[in-house]
C-alpha cells in the first residue's frame, strides 16, 4: 500500500496539533526504549532502536521547522519546547547503559551489511554521548546538553527576530532598479525603510551609489543578533569545549571532526591554510582590481570593506565584462525561475513534480509539490521562499519527515528569502543550491534505517551535491529553458557567457572570504576567546583580503556557529568534491540525462548507507582529488 504524506493541520490548529505530535511521539519513544530494555535481542533489538529514533526524529524535525517558519509566537515557543524535550530524551537515551548493553550484545555476524553498519554507528553514538563514563560525568553531560539546546535556540531566535533597518531619503536610492524603488516608497516622514533581509540588502549593497547609505546598511547587517548573541555564543563555545574535554578530546573541533570525512580537528585549519594558499595569487589580483576601482572615486582609499565590496565588484563586472546585473535580473522573474527549477531537475533526474494546491500549509506563500518517479511517489516538498517577520532569515532545507522505507515518506521544506518579482542571478544560484539538498533528502530517503536517511552522510560532504547543482544555473541552454524577459525573449547565449566571465572575477577573493569564515568557526571553538569581536577581526585580517568594517559584530549574526559549529570549512571541502563530481558531466550538454541518472543512483539515492568517499569513488571510478578545483580556480 502506498505511503501517504504527513497531513498538516488547518492554519488555526497548529498549536494543538504540534503539542499532540510532540507528546505522543515522545511517549512512543519512551515506551519503545522500555521494551528494548526488557530483554529483546538480536535483529529485534536493532529494529526497536530504529523505531525509537524514528519517533524522536519526528519530533525534532517538525519542531525545528515550526520554530523557524510559523508566524504564531505561541507555536514557535511550543516548537522550541518540543525540540528541547526531544533532545533531552536523546541525551538520556545516549547515556543509558542498559540500552547500550542490549545493543552491544547483538551479534553482528547474523546481520546483513547495512544492518551491521547501523549497529556500528549506533554503538559509536553511545560512546560519543558518554555512556561509558562515570555517574558524575554523565550527569554533567545531561546538564550540558540541555543548556546547549537552549543556547542554540536562543542564538537562532536573536538572529531570526533581530533584523535591522535604516532610513534613507529617496535621493539615497540612486542607482537602484526601478522595481526596487517602487517597492520601497517613502513613508509619511518622507523617508524610505531598508531592511537587512536579503531582498533589501543585496540589491542596495550592489547598486546603491550613495556610499554613506551603503555603509550604514552594512553596519546594521553586521550587527544582527548583537549584543545578545555575544554572551550566548561565548557560553555555547565554552560548554562545547567542556563537553569535548569531558569525553577525552583535546577540544571541540577534535570531537566534532572525528565523524566527518576530515577525521581530525587540526586537519581543519591545515585544510583552511592550504586553500588560502591556493587562492592567494588569484585573490590578491581580484582585491587589487576592486581597490583600484574604488580609488577612482575615493582617491585616498587605503582598503576595501563591506560597505564597498559588493558595489565595486559589480561596477567592475559591468565596466570590464559588459554585464549589468540590472539587465540580467530582467530575465529572472520569480515564478518563471521556480517553475524552471522544477522542470530542469525533473528532466535531469527522471522525476515528476505534481502540484498539491489544496494541501494545508503554515503560510499562504508556501507551495506544495509531490515527487514521483515511474508512477511511484518518492516524497513531498514544500517551498517557502519569501521573507516575512520572525521567519528564518537565511536559506536552508529543513526536514519535515525523514524517509524510512515502508514506514514514512521523506518530506523536505525549502526555506529561502527571495524577492517576489525580479531576482538577482545570485538568488537563482542560491535556489538551485538549496534545492540540491531537497533532492538529496527525497531521493535518499528510502532506506530501512533512519540513521542513513537522505542527507545523513558525513557532514563535510553534505554541501557537495548542492554546490554541484549550482552549475546548471550558469549554463545558457538550461537558463534559456525558463529565463525570459517581459517580452518572452530568452536570455541571450552571449550574455550568459559574459556573466560567466564576469563571475570568474572575484572567485579568488571569494574563496579567501570563505576561508575567513571557516577559520572563525575553527578558532572560536578551539580557543574560546573572551573577546569574540576582537578575535574575529584579527582572523579576518589574517585570512580575508577585505578589511573589517568598523563597528561590526559579525559573529553575533553568524548562525553557522550554531548549526555547523567548528565545521564551516565543510562548504569549501564539499566544493572541492563538487568540482570533481561535475568533471564527469558533459559540459556541452547539461541536459544529457545519462550521467545525471548515474550520479543520482550512485551518490544521491544511497543517502548515508556508504561512506561519502565511497559514494564519490563509485560515481567517478576513482578517489576524489583537488585537480578540478584548482583548474576551476585558475580559469
Amino acid at each position: 500500500m502506498p505511503l501517504a504524506p504527513l497531513v498538516l493541520p488547518a492554519p488555526d490548529e497548529y498549536l494543538d496539533w504540534l503539542a499532540h505530535r510532540v507528546e505522543s511521539s515522545l511517549e512512543q519513544a519512551r515506551g519503545l526504549a522500555q521494551l528494548l530494555r526488557s530483554g529483546v535481542s538480536g535483529a529485534e533489538a536493532l529494529g526497536a532502536w530504529n523505531d525509537v529514533n524514528i519517533a524522536v526524529s519526528n519530533v525534532v524535525h517538525v519542531s525545528e521547522l515550526m520554530a523557524n517558519v510559523h508566524g504564531d509566537p505561541d507555536v514557535r515557543a511550543r516548537a522550541e519546547r518540543g525540540e528541547q524535550d526531544a533532545k533531552a530524551l536523546l541525551t538520556e537515551l545516549g547515556l543509558d547503559r542498559e540500552l547500550y548493553d542490549v545493543l552491544a550484545a547483538v551479534d553482528p555476524s547474523g546481520l546483513d551489511e547495512l544492518s551491521r553498519r547501523f549497529l556500528a554507528r549506533s554503538l559509536r553514538d553511545f560512546h560519543r554521548a558518554g555512556v561509558d563514563r562515570d555517574d558524575e560525568t554523565r550527569d554533567r553531560m545531561r546538564e550540558l546538553s540541555s543548556r546547549m539546546t537552549e543556547l542554540s535556540q536562543l542564538s537562532q531566535r536573536h538572529i531570526r527576530d533581530g533584523g535591522r533597518s535604516i532610513q534613507v531619503t529617496p535621493d539615497e536610492l540612486a542607482g537602484l532598479p526601478d522595481d526596487y524603488r517602487e517597492a520601497h516608497p517613502p513613508g509619511e516622514d518622507g523617508l524610505v525603510t531598508i531592511g537587512t533581509d536579503y531582498p533589501d540588502y543585496v540589491p542596495f549593497m550592489s547598486f546603491g551609489t550613495d556610499r554613506g547609505a551603503r555603509r550604514r546598511l552594512a553596519v546594521a547587517y553586521l550587527n544582527r543578533g548583537w549584543p545578545q548573541n555575544d554572551a550566548v555564543f561565548h557560553e555555547l563555545l565554552s560548554l562545547r569545549r567542556e563537553q569535548a574535554q569531558l569525553l577525552g578530546y583535546r577540544d571541540w573541533p577534535s570531537y566534532d571532526a572525528e565523524i566527518k570525512m576530515i577525521g581530525d580537528g587540526p586537519r581543519i585549519i591545515e585544510f583552511v591554510d592550504r586553500i588560502t594558499q591556493i587562492a592567494e595569487e588569484r585573490g590578491r589580483r581580484d582585491f587589487q582590481a576592486v581597490l583600484s576601482r574604488l580609488r577612482q572615486d575615493v582617491p585616498d582609499a587605503a582598503h576595501v570593506d563591506a560597505a564597498d565590496k559588493l558595489f565595486y565588484t559589480e561596477v567592475i563586472r559591468r565596466e570590464e565584462h559588459d554585464v549589468d546585473a540590472q539587465t540580467v535580473r530582467a530575465y529572472f522573474e520569480f515564478a518563471k525561475v521556480r517553475s524552471g527549477l522544477l522542470d530542469v531537475t525533473g528532466r535531469l533526474f527522471g522525476i515528476e513534480y505534481v502540484d498539491v494546491p489544496d494541501a494545508p500549509v503554515w503560510h499562504e506563500d508556501v507551495s506544495v509539490h509531490d515527487v514521483y518517479a515511474e508512477g511511484e511517489q518518492l516524497g513531498r516538498i514544500y517551498l517557502d521562499l519569501h521573507p516575512r517577520p520572525a521567519k528564518y532569515s537565511h536559506a536552508a532545507q529543513f526536514t519535515l519527515t525523514a524517509g524510512v522505507a515502508h514506514r514514512q515518506l521523506p518530506e523536505g521544506v525549502l526555506v529561502c528569502n527571495l524577492p517576489r518579482g525580479l531576482m538577482e542571478h545570485d538568488d537563482v544560484v542560491t535556489l538551485f543550491h538549496e534545492f540540491g539538498h531537497v533532492l538529496h533528502h527525497i531521493l535518499g530517503g528510502h532506506h530501512p534505517w533512519i540513521r542513513f536517511s537522505g542527507v545523513s552522510t558525513e557532514w563535510d560532504f553534505v554541501e557537495a551535491p548542492s554546490q554541484m547543482l549550482e552549475q546548471w544555473a550558469w549554463d545558457a541552454e538550461v537558463l534559456q529553458s525558463f529565463a525570459t524577459d517581459a517580452h518572452g525573449q530568452p536570455i541571450p547565449t552571449e550574455l550568459v557567457k559574459r556573466m560567466r566571465d564576469a563571475n570568474a572575477f572575484g572567485k579568488g577573493s571569494a574563496v579567501r572570504a570563505q576561508m575567513f569564515y571557516a577559520a572563525v568557526a575553527y578558532f572560536l571553538h578551539a580557543e574560546v576567546p573572551d573577546d569574540i569581536t576582537s578575535a574575529v577581526d584579527d582572523i579576518q585580517r589574517r585570512y580575508d583580503l577585505f578589511t573589517p568594517l568598523p563597528g561590526n559584530h559579525l559573529a553575533a549574526g553568524f548562525g553557522h556557529l550554531d548549526g555547523y559549529s567548528s565545521g564551516y570549512y565543510t562548504y569549501m571541502w564539499s566544493l572541492v568534491i563538487a568540482k570533481d563530481l561535475f568533471s564527469a558531466f558533459e559540459h556541452d550538454d547539461l541536459f544529457a540525462p545519462e550521467v545525471a541518472r548515474r550520479y543520482r543512483d550512485a551518490v544521491l539515492v544511497p543517502g548515508g548507507t556508504k561512506d561519502a568517499a565511497d559514494l564519490v569513488a563509485d560515481f567517478l571510478g576513482r578517489p576524489y582529488s583537488f585537480d578540478a578545483f584548482e583548474e576551476w580556480l585558475g580559469e
